[in-house]
């Protein structure tokens, strides 16, 4: 099944599978923009954790309307392992598909941090050429643990390929503008409209308490996928992630009227993706199953 032409008129399709799978379906040059946020090779266990109000307990810590008590518990609710013993075996071959299924107009994204990014560079130096690398963007957030015997971790890594500079599709106009950070250096003018990001991103990461946590581990931002999405995917064009997670790179595709293609392998990423765009007749999932 070619799934290009298996998406037909719909929004999006959200797969179930292991992604070399799904990408050997995809026909040769048929994708306008990737971007992936593979794991990163922490060497930990990744784990998301949802709270679980037990209601009418006696035994409850909380007190709610009418004097009732209840309860709350910390539930671990998905976790995979984030280790690999040779990352390249696992990264390589997937990069090189998404080399194949792109465009000549089209780019890919890669999105880790500071453990594997200059490896991971050098692979896409060899698969697209060194005169494909568009750009490093820093995503810099400034939340988490503050460790003293070093400077703290605060950013992470995307690199940006095109298949073919001469014919990329790259389109700044349709990127939202951010404020200057002394606008009393430009004119007003310039300073109402905003300016271009440059290639360093000051972006709040996913409050752990705000309405946009899905609680998947490695949730990323809308902000910064619809920034990606909005430059490098034309109107109607077609963004495949093949680590697809919570699904925030379908969320920003379809808030800018974009298809997309998601996939993840954990049946818990999938689930949490039915759920987060429900009941919508544009979108389809496979294996079709509830949420």
């Amino acid at each position: 099944m070619d799934i290009v032409e298996a998406l037909g008129g719909l929004s999006g399709a959200v797969y179930l599978a292991d992604n070399l799978e799904i990408l050997s379906k995809i026909p040769d040059g048929s994708i306008d923009l990737v971007y992936i946020d593979p794991p990163f090779n922490t060497g930990r266990k990744q784990q998301r954790e949802a709270l679980v109000t037990r209601r009418d307990d006696a035994e409850g810590d909380r007190v709610g309307f009418g004097g009732k008590r209840y309860r709350t518990e910390k539930v671990s609710s998905g976790s995979y392992k984030d280790s690999f013993n040779d990352y390249a075996a696992f990264l390589k071959p997937r990069l090189q598909e998404a080399y194949r299924v792109l465009k000549p107009t089209g780019s890919l994204y890669l999105h880790l941090d500071y453990r594997e990014a200059h490896y991971a560079k050098i692979w896409l130096d060899e698969i697209f050429s060194r005169a494909c690398f568009i750009n490093e963007i820093i995503w810099a957030y400034d939340y988490g643990g503050r460790p003293k015997n070093k400077w703290p971790s605060k950013h992470d890594t995307i690199l940006f390929y095109a298949k073919d500079t001469e014919r990329y599709f790259f389109d700044s106009e349709e990127v939202e503008r951010i404020p200057y950070m002394a606008p009393g250096l430009v004119s007003k003018e310039k300073a109402a409209r905003g300016k271009l990001p440059t290639d360093v991103w000051w972006h709040t990461i996913v409050s752990p308490t705000g309405k946009e946590k899905l609680g998947y581990p490695t949730q990323k931002p809308i902000g910064v996928l619809k920034r990606i999405v909005a430059a490098s995917c034309p109107k109607e064009g077609v963004v495949l992630d093949f680590f697809a997670g919570s699904g925030s790179t379908g969320a920003a595709a379809l808030s800018l009227r974009r298809r997309f293609i998601l996939v993840d392998i954990l049946p818990e990423a999938f689930k949490l993706m039915q759920r987060r765009f429900g009941d919508r007749q544009d979108l389809a999932y496979y294996p079709k199953q509830d949420a």
